[in-house]
């Protein structure tokens, strides 16, 4: 169980960190999104975010 929230809490790191440097302050903000999105169990801002902030990394 810790493992999981370590390796969890890494990949939230990674992913912010390359979407700040390849996106800036938008990529930051959609990673934040699809968080609030999940946990207010809002499947639509979500899935919408998180589609959005990936065709925005391939364009990067």
């Amino acid at each position: 169980m810790l493992l999981l929230q370590i390796t969890r809490g890494l990949l939230e790191l990674f992913l912010g960190m390359q979407a700040q440097t390849k996106l800036g302050v938008v990529g930051v903000l959609l990673l934040l999104a699809v968080g609030v999105g999940m946990r207010a169990q809002r499947a639509g801002l979500a899935v919408g975010a998180a589609v959005l902030f990936t065709l925005l990394m391939i364009h990067a």
